[in-house]
This record gives structure tokens, C-alpha cells and sequence, in this order.
């Protein structure tokens, strides 16, 4: 189906630039809704020069697809990401990073191996057992890691650095001009204790404060929706509305 462009035009993209939308489907995160996405072919000559400007306008990235919700009657999915050089981690969060300090962190190419798949069998069978990825094939996996058209690393995080040492978390993750993009992060979940979930986000953040990028994206966040509120701790949060980035405030 086609999508109506105007809805989708994106400062600096060409214009030439095609847009669809994705057929009705229930929404994951509101009840009583459907969701559509608007997409593209990330099949340019410059790819990431285009992941770049379409990020910067809310758009994600799946496999070699870039897309954005293009729902009719609902606005309340909202980019949304973290100003990485400004934050400041809550007591909570440092406790966090310090219950982690033993693991490595090991940026590898995007190549998925049947060991990260293991680990992301166990995830999805403890944390979301019946969901959309539940049974995922070790060759959706690989379509999913392998087939991105721009810069993307995974970063493996292992108990030591011991080259058997176990795998604890993997996080898919775009490098963009900006800063990173956590497209998909999984982990033990046997390791409650670590809190692996924030650990993730925390360990971007102060790997991209590090490198001097300023933001680290993380999707997109539901106002009202319990799956999607853990975004709000990681402060200052910045919010997409109407074309421009803001801090999200308290009342938002």
C-alpha cells in the first residue's frame, strides 16, 4: 500500500524517496488500538548518511527497513532519546554499574553466531514467552543481526576476558553520527541481580559520553504504557515534537 508522502517528508531527504505503510495489526503497548508503520528501503547510495536524517526525524531501524509509526488516529508513540553528555546517573544507577564492573564489553561485528542465539532463546523464553520473537529461527536471528545496510556493531558482554568466558548480554547497535541507536538488547535472565536491562542502556550512555556522541536513541516511548515507562529514568530524556528535540518534562 501506498502512503501519502506528505506525511513523511524529512529535511535533506530527497524527495524522490518512496514511502509505504505496513497493513493494520494490533498495537503491542495500548489496548483497544491497531498500529501501522510508514517504511523505506534503506537501498540508497549512502545508507547511513540516510539512517542519519531519517533518525534524526523518529524513524528505526529493522534489517535493511527504515520505519516510523504512521497510525491515522493515535500519536502516542514519541521518539525519544538520551542526552548522553548531560546525564547524570541516579544512586541507583551507579549501584548498577558498580554490580557490573566485573564484565567486559567487546564491540564485534554484526555476524550472528549460535552462541548469542542460545542466549537469546533463554531471554525470550523467560521474559517474553508467546511474544512476536518468541519463535524466532536461528535464520530469522541471522536476518536480523547480518542483513543491515549501515554501520552496525554488536556488543557482547562476558563475565572476564577469558576467550571462553560466558556471554551475559549482546546489544544490536547502529553507530550513527550522533551517537548510538540500541536497536535490540537481550541478556541472562538468570543474572536478576545485575540488572542487565538498565546495565545496557547505562554502559551506552557512558560509552558514548566517553566518545564524545551526544545521543543514545532508544526508541520510542509510550506515555501510560508500562512496557515503555523505564525510559523516563534515564534523564535528561529528550522527546521528538513537531520536527524539533526537547527535554521531556514532568508533565509530558
Amino acid at each position: 500500500m501506498k502512503l501519502d508522502e506528505s506525511l513523511f517528508r524529512v529535511p535533506g531527504v530527497h524527495r524522490d524517496l518512496r514511502f509505504y505503510v505496513t497493513g493494520a495489526s494490533p498495537c503491542p503497548y495500548l489496548p483497544n488500538r491497531v498500529e501501522r508503520k510508514g517504511f523505506t528501503h534503506l537501498t540508497q547510495d549512502n545508507p547511513d548518511a540516510l539512517h542519519n536524517q531519517l533518525s534524526q526525524a523518529g524513524f528505526r531501524r529493522s534489517q535493511g527497513v527504515a520505519y516510523r509509526p504512521a497510525c491515522p488516529t493515535c500519536n502516542a508513540c514519541r521518539s525519544v532519546r538520551v542526552d548522553a553528555s548531560a546525564f547524570q546517573p541516579s544512586r541507583n544507577q551507579r549501584r548498577i554499574v558498580r554490580t557490573n564492573i566485573d564484565l567486559v564489553r567487546e564491540p564485534v561485528q554484526a555476524k550472528a553466531t549460535r552462541e548469542q542465539y542460545r542466549l537469546l532463546k533463554a531471554y525470550l523464553g523467560s521474559r517474553h514467552e508467546g511474544g512476536g520473537m518468541s519463535d524466532m529461527g536461528f535464520r530469522e536471528y541471522c536476518a536480523m543481526v547480518n542483513e543491515s545496510p549501515v554501520q552496525t556493531l554488536l556488543f557482547e558482554y562476558r563475565l572476564g576476558r577469558a576467550d571462553n568466558a560466558p556471554l551475559v548480554a549482546v546489544s544490536l547497535t547502529d553507530v550513527m553520527r550522533d551517537g548510538f541507536s540500541m536497536v535490540y538488547t537481550f541478556f541472562d535472565p538468570a543474572q536478576r541481580r545485575r540488572s542487565l536491562g538498565t546495565y545496557l542502556i547505562l554502559d551506552h550512555i557512558l560509552h558514548s559520553a566517553e566518545l564524545s556522541l551526544p545521543h543514545v536513541y532508544l526508541g520510542y516511548w509510550i506515555k501510560g504504557s508500562a512496557k515503555m515507562d523505564y525510559k523516563r529514568r534515564f534523564t535528561p530524556l529528550e522527546v521528538l515534537d513537531g520536527g524539533r528535540w526537547r527535554r521531556l518534562k514532568d508533565h509530558d
